[in-house]
């Protein structure tokens, strides 16, 4: 049916709390993620028993093995460390393999309180456990890194906000759920005995490459590979224009997934100051700004590893800035390989990539549909006289001077994405109703964002205000 193993508690206490979850009175299954169960070899009766599945992950009943946990971390929020967070309202069940015997975590949000919820109820709402599920969903379509959503199940239990509304508990499938900031925790406390039991975990985990090096620098090669997939992970955010929304050391896991959808939300007209997080009054975490915080947060890995990478530290701070200092030229040359990409380019044209950004920026045009409209029209007459229109004499330069590749683009070029106001319009269907209907029917489509299929047109139309005024909130 469904087999623990439970690897992380073997690094020891200081790692996390065991609790148990919380009950949920009457506990109803919403989504069930078939293709993901299938993916991590789930068997029946649990893939066919609905009430089981409510059981399970909602808390109410544990599969044998399970050894719940809350994990212990820290992390900068907005730039100001908080040393001492953890999951307030998270429980790792355990550790799964899936068919090709790559490790995963599976865990449950919204299970009640812990040890580390600092005065909070451990709930989620509704709203946000069905946003993680389809925003999950959709990006994994999309082919970005992330994290992904196996259940969402209504607990029958009211959750208190600024108003009254239902539960559900989410369960969350990821390669860990190791962030910056659990390297931050023992480095502040100077536990150097549980840090390098971190490394070596993690090394083993998510880059047992490392390891067959048997003359490297472990925590540096480690450092470089985690930079590596954090580039990975943004320039690919960056494709689809997808705003994180808060990029705190705590929500940035080192596999590099993404993970933590709560005020996520995609860009609508290009603008790289675009913030739709009611809590970033400041831009720190706007779209364009992305990069800039991946490396901040990366500088701040590095501090932590330092005693792990060379025991004096003028020369692990020299060996790690030797690192670091290689970020913007290798984000830069990924982000324009990324671009290249998007406009059919075997070699991109940096300026002409940039220029029509600038354009974009300066008419207030829609990110996805400028690029899709650029895709469409290599082989629609129609919409490429469009494009001269709006474009000038640029699109005319990029179509004859490039010889696009319209196959290219139509692999990173996304004819529908979850925007803003239809997961709005999903979320409140759902709360009203109490069934998932509306979410199962732009799953559906999400599931396939490069190729129109029945209903895709529904879910295409753009905000009649270009999402102004629009703010997303942390589901908590």
């Amino acid at each position: 049916m469904l087999t623990f193993s439970n690897t992380y508690q073997d690094l020891g206490d200081a790692f996390y709390q065991r609790i148990h979850p919380a009950a949920a009175s009457n506990p109803t299954l919403l989504l069930w993620n078939s293709a993901l169960a299938e993916r991590l070899a789930i068997a029946p009766p649990l893939t066919e028993d609905t009430d089981l599945q409510a059981r399970l992950f909602s808390g109410n009943q544990l599969v044998d093995g399970s050894d719940p946990i809350a994990l212990a971390y820290c992390g900068h929020q907005f730039g100001q460390l908080n040393p001492q967070l953890g999951d307030g309202r998270a429980h790792l069940l355990g550790e799964v393999l899936d068919q090709h015997q790559r490790r995963f975590d599976i865990q449950l949000k919204g299970s009640g309180r812990t040890p580390f919820s600092r005065g909070g109820d451990g709930r989620c709402a509704l709203g946000p456990a069905l946003r993680e599920y389809i925003m999950s969903e959709a990006m994994f379509f999309l082919g970005v890194p992330t994290s992904r959503c196996l259940a969402v199940v209504a607990t029958g239990d009211p959750v208190y906000r600024e108003e009254e509304k239902p539960g559900a508990v989410v369960t969350r499938v990821a390669a860990s759920h190791i962030r910056v900031g659990t390297f931050v925790y023992f480095a502040i406390r100077e536990d150097l005995q549980s840090l390098q039991a971190l490394l070596d975990h993690s090394v083993a985990r998510h880059y047992p490459e490392i390891n067959r090096q048997t003359d490297g620098n472990k925590a540096l090669l480690f450092l470089q590979a985690v930079i590596e997939q954090q580039i990975l992970l943004v320039i690919e955010w960056m494709r689809v224009g997808f705003i994180h929304g808060v990029m705190n050391t705590d929500n940035m896991a080192i596999s590099g997934e993404t993970i933590d959808y709560g005020p996520c939300a995609m860009m609508g007209a290009y603008d790289p100051a675009t913030v739709y997080s009611s809590i970033d009054t400041q831009g720190r975490y706007a779209f364009g700004n992305q990069p800039n915080i991946v490396r901040w947060n990366m500088t701040r890995l590095a501090e932590s590893l330092l005693t792990l990478i060379h025991p004096e530290q003028k020369k692990a701070v020299e060996l790690a800035e030797s690192i670091l200092k290689l970020f913007p030229e290798k984000f830069e040359q990924a982000y324009f390989s990324m671009l290249g990409k998007k406009l059919g380019m075997a070699d991109t044209d940096s300026e002409l990539a940039t220029e029509l950004l600038q354009t974009m920026h300066r008419d207030k045009l829609d990110y996805t549909e400028t690029f899709l409209q650029l895709t469409q029209s290599l082989d629609n007459p129609d919409i490429a006289e469009h494009l001269a229109e709006k474009l000038g004499d640029w699109y005319m330069r990029w179509r004859d001077g490039s010889s696009p590749d319209q196959e290219l683009m139509k692999q990173n070029n996304p004819v529908v994405i979850p925007r803003n106001h239809h997961i709005e319009q999903v979320l409140a269907s759902c709360e009203a109703s109490g069934n998932a209907d509306a979410a199962k029917a732009i799953l559906a489509v999400l599931r396939s964002p490069y190729s129109a299929i029945a209903g895709t047109a529904h879910y295409q139309d753009l905000p009649v205000d270009a999402d102004a005024g629009y703010q997303t909130f942390c589901g908590t």
